[in-house]
């Protein structure tokens, strides 16, 4: 596959500074969209560890001989594993500072990462940011947020969509990076198709752009660089109430000319 991608943060209409960070390996096909929490300068900080985390493990773990610090999953590939367990190290890490700084104290962050691997992607995810797939003009939200509205719609399967929208209590998260010392990550993988365009975004695009609408904006798009510009500037039409980030990824297939041509000396 080959992926052409763009990505764009905001501070949006109502922070003062910007907690959402975003970051990428090429060398890997590897996307990471962190959302922190916790307040001043410490959410920030935490959304920063956490990408700067698992890249820092990818990029060690490229040598076969690397120790893990977490133990793996037979129930899960050796690419599942190596995901989650950076995604658990990054948690660590945060919790850790959390623990060891009064500054830090509380600080957090959600988590969204893909990663493609042939004409497999996989979704790891920690919180409520967000990984949306578009395929044949159709949108589909690949990840389940951690929070208490997801949590009661279980509960109440013949939840209304007015009583979802006067949910109290649906920007409580569940489950983030640096909560505990332990976290369970939600990996999944899915068949990649020639075309197919991945979202990751924060919650300050979600909560503010319609699925409907994110669909009407991405779909077909020729210009990702501009796309990008145009969902966060629409978050913000809507009120922009937190940060806004998002990450558009589109995956072509390659052909076997095109293949050889790339292999060529």
């Amino acid at each position: 596959m080959r992926i052409r991608y763009a990505a764009k943060t905001d501070v949006g209409m109502k922070r003062t500074h910007n907690e959402d960070y975003f970051s990428l390996m090429e060398d890997e096909q590897l996307f990471v969209v962190a959302d922190g929490m916790g307040g001043h300068s410490s959410g920030e900080v935490a959304s920063r560890l956490a990408a700067e985390t698992v890249s820092e493990f990818y990029q060690r773990t490229k040598d076969e001989e690397a120790t893990w610090p977490y133990k793996m999953d037979r129930s899960l590939s050796y690419i599942e594993n190596r995901l989650a367990c950076g995604i658990k190290l990054a948690n660590y890490k945060i919790y850790e500072a959390a623990s060891k700084d009064i500054r830090f104290k509380g600080m957090g962050t959600t988590v969204v990462t893909t990663l493609v691997n042939g004409s497999k992607i996989y979704v790891a995810h920690v919180g409520d940011s967000r990984c949306y797939r578009i395929r044949g003009g159709q949108i589909e939200q690949l990840t389940r947020d951690h929070s208490l509205l997801e949590d009661y719609k279980d509960a109440k399967p013949d939840m209304t969509e007015e009583e979802e929208r006067n949910f109290p209590h649906k920007n409580v998260i569940t489950r983030a990076l640096g909560m505990r010392e332990a976290v369970e990550v939600d990996i999944h993988t899915h068949a990649v198709q020639d075309g197919d365009i991945f979202v990751l975004c924060s919650d300050g695009l979600s909560g503010m752009v319609s699925d409907q609408r994110l669909l009407e904006l991405v779909k077909g798009s020729t210009d990702l660089e501009r796309t990008v510009a145009e969902l966060v500037d629409e978050a913000n039409r809507a009120g922009g109430t937190d940060n806004i980030t998002t990450l558009l990824m589109e995956c072509t297939e390659l052909d076997s000319s095109a293949v050889a041509r790339d292999a060529q000396p």
